[in-house]
């Protein structure tokens, strides 16, 4: 029981410092912001005031409006026919 717990503590331990995978523009490189579920990373699209999670920024692929958020656009992430929609990036904490 005691190799458990150990193996599920490092677990968590490794999970809570891996970096998270980031959003890019595969055509220009253009950084997106990262995927995590922090509200009050700036860089997080889940963080609703932030450039990369705001429904007004056009880095954000939760505006509706913008580039990478649209449902019409070639580059956006809500688009299912967009041939040139932003990639995920792992990346690891080094």
């Amino acid at each position: 029981m005691r190799k458990i717990a150990t193996l599920i503590s490092l677990f968590i331990a490794t999970v809570a410092n891996a970096a998270p995978p980031i959003l890019i523009d595969q055509k220009t490189g253009h950084y997106l912001g990262n995927l995590n579920t922090n509200r009050d990373d700036p860089d997080s699209v889940s963080n609703p005031h932030g450039r990369y999670g705001s429904k007004t920024s056009e880095d954000s692929i939760n505006n509706p409006n913008g580039k990478y958020g649209s449902h019409q656009s070639n580059d956006s992430m809500n688009n299912p026919y967009a041939t040139n929609a932003p990639i995920v990036l792992d990346r690891e904490n080094k």
